[in-house]
């Protein structure tokens, strides 16, 4: 079983109500074990919502309090997006899977580049607050644009 970002599989969980359906992933994945997850929407936030990015850090800094995830309205969501970790987490540990494939860019499920925290577009270097639990966790977390060189 593979844990995978339930917007790449056409999950209308993204921050815009709408999706990130990959046509490769589907097919790739069609009758094999999947389990599809969105970390935000576990963390109890809403569909839509206004978007997010990482302040001050990575994903790794917000689970250790040295950043912080904010809205581009200024509204604090820390807490949702480490609830909606450690929830996916759970969800991973209680099926024993390995190996997950999450959206890039996202302040959740970023995978090596996210967002650097000015709503600008701007990438810098780290992972989302998802992937950098998971990754603690012994999880191998793949972005969605390079999983299929990695699997």
């Amino acid at each position: 079983m593979i844990l995978i970002s339930a917007c790449l599989l056409g999950v209308n969980c993204k921050y815009n109500g709408k999706n990130n359906s990959k046509d490769e992933i589907i097919r790739y994945f069609n009758g094999k074990g999947i389990v599809p997850v969105c970390p935000e929407q576990l963390g109890g936030l809403s569909t839509p919502r206004l978007p997010a990015e990482i302040q001050g850090g990575d994903g790794k800094d917000v689970l250790n309090g040295r950043a912080k995830v904010i809205r581009n309205d200024g509204i604090d969501v820390t807490e949702d997006f480490i609830k909606g970790a450690y929830e996916t987490l759970k969800i991973a540990k209680s099926l024993g899977i390995t190996k997950a494939i999450l959206k890039s860019r996202s302040p959740s499920c970023g995978v090596g580049k996210i967002y650097d925290g000015t709503f600008t577009g701007n990438l810098t270097k780290g992972d989302g607050v998802t992937t950098a639990l998971l990754k603690t966790e012994g999880i191998e977390v793949y972005s969605d644009e390079d999983f299929l060189e990695n699997l």
